[in-house]
């Protein structure tokens, strides 16, 4: 099956020019989530938001659902524009969200219920649904009685019930087990190819790239701190998506690309244009944003690298063969390739010679050469490192670091990044951190030699 291309007169949903802040706590400003924001969602297609986390994707999708505001911008839902809840969607949650009280024919029908549906049409419509969504037989059933994959089930014939314009999904598949979640998707795939689909069009988010290529016919790549459009990825293939078809695995491949690069401009074509354009720069140290992965981890990762020719692997192939989703694989690249142990490059990861010689030396060697490299590449371990040493006693509350990333990000980003921040610092040797007290220390031989 091969839909046409939409025309812009088919735009179900139009998203216009929307930023959306919310405000850092004790008025020290707002933290921009969503920055001019533009995406079209046409009749007759899935469209997939495909971003890292801190993109903004779940916000989007329920500022399209109405459930939040903008703060700028505006959302035109079926030529009007949209305020409150968009009666012209249905939405698939990660989390079943079904009632535990309640029936799955109960639970399906609770949406027909609070639209005033007469309970004879309300049963004969959550009987095609459930069994649509191959729930045949378990209209009595309670949600305690189902499987992961039966309870999402569940959640799909709840929204199909709707007959919405638009379904969104917002990462429906990542709370199941890798079978469950690729059975599901492959039957939403086949109802959606069959033309027996009840919604005009799918928004789905993700952020497993193989998922977006596999269901969708764009792919909208959205940039992270802010949120925004980077580009999107026209999936030209014929339905159903064959994953051996090369082209599958080039579009793959281009996608796990531009992912890994956040400077790269999107182009949608298969080779990738590096912007030419200096980052940003910082003008505080506690500005920088660290990949929140552990020192293991990316040791880890270097060493299943180095094992390969050339000490070089394609990131599709090294995500599926560590069976690893690309949330959890790119903050360990990009903490590899900040502290300058790796290279990525045309969707290749390959270690540097100083990466190479920390994936292969002794534990005292990597903490040496682990030492050298965030001195060199993270400013904000090296400003740590200064406080404590201008300190008479050499050690500093939590609480101050934590004010200071409070000034750049939210209060639970500020954590998590000093908690990155101490795994690093701890493994390096610079610093010490006692959990009961809350504080960072310097360790005892340099505190020595700092008193003297």
């Amino acid at each position: 099956m091969t839909k046409t291309t939409p025309t812009t007169e088919q735009a179900l949903i139009t998203v216009e020019q929307v930023n959306k802040s919310f405000p850092l706590p004790d008025g020290k400003g707002e933290f921009t989530v969503l920055r001019q924001i533009n995406v079209r969602v046409h009749s007759g297609e899935v469209v997939a938001l495909l971003g890292r986390s801190g993109s903004g994707k779940s916000t989007l999708l329920r500022i399209m659902a109405g459930l939040i505001p903008p703060s700028e911008g505006q959302v035109i839902s079926n030529g009007k524009r949209l305020q409150g809840a968009n009666q012209d969607v249905a939405m698939v949650f990660q989390s079943f969200a079904l009632l535990p009280w309640l029936t799955v024919q109960e639970n399906v029908e609770l949406g027909l219920e609070a639209q005033g549906v007469s309970l004879e049409l309300r049963r004969q419509r959550a009987l095609k649904a459930i069994d649509l969504v191959g729930l045949d037989g378990f209209e009595s059933a309670y949600p305690k009685e189902l499987s992961g994959g039966m309870k999402q089930r569940v959640g799909f014939a709840r929204a199909f019930v709707i007959e919405p314009q638009v379904l969104f999904m917002d990462e429906p598949f990542s709370a199941l087990d890798v079978l469950t979640a690729e059975n599901l998707r492959g039957e939403i795939d086949d109802l959606w190819n069959a033309g027996s689909f009840p919604s005009k069009s799918i928004l789905i988010v993700t952020h497993n790239i193989e998922e977006a290529v596999f269901l969708a016919d764009r792919v909208i790549i959205l940039g992270a701190n802010p949120g925004r459009v980077r580009g999107e990825v026209v999936i030209d293939l014929p339905r159903p998506h064959d994953r051996t078809n090369p082209r599958f695995k080039a579009l793959v491949d281009y996608i796990y690309t531009v992912m890994t690069n956040p400077e790269a401009e999107v182009t949608g074509e298969v080779t990738v244009a590096q912007s030419d354009a200096p980052p940003e720069k910082i003008k505080s140290p506690y500005a920088q944003i660290i990949p929140h992965a552990r020192v293991g981890g990316i040791s880890g990762l270097l060493e299943l690298i180095v094992e390969q020719p050339e000490s070089k692997e394609d990131i599709f192939k090294l995500a599926q063969r560590i069976q690893l989703a690309v949330d959890d694989l790119l903050p360990i690249l990009d903490a590899a390739v900040l502290l300058g142990f790796a290279e990525v490059t045309q969707g290749d990861v390959q270690l540097t010679d100083i990466g190479r010689d920390f994936a292969t030396t002794t534990i005292l060697r990597s903490k040496d050469l682990f030492r050298q490299q965030v001195l060199q590449n993270v400013p904000m371990l090296v400003s740590i490192l200064q406080t404590l040493r201008e300190r008479r006693i050499g050690s500093m509350r939590a609480d101050f670091f934590i004010d200071l990333l409070d000034e750049h990000f939210p209060h639970i980003e500020a954590e998590r990044q000093f908690a990155t921040a101490v795994d690093w610092g701890r493994y390096a040797e610079l610093f010490e951190y006692d959990s009961r007290e809350e504080r960072l220390y310097l360790p005892e031989p340099i505190f020595a030699e700092h008193r003297e």
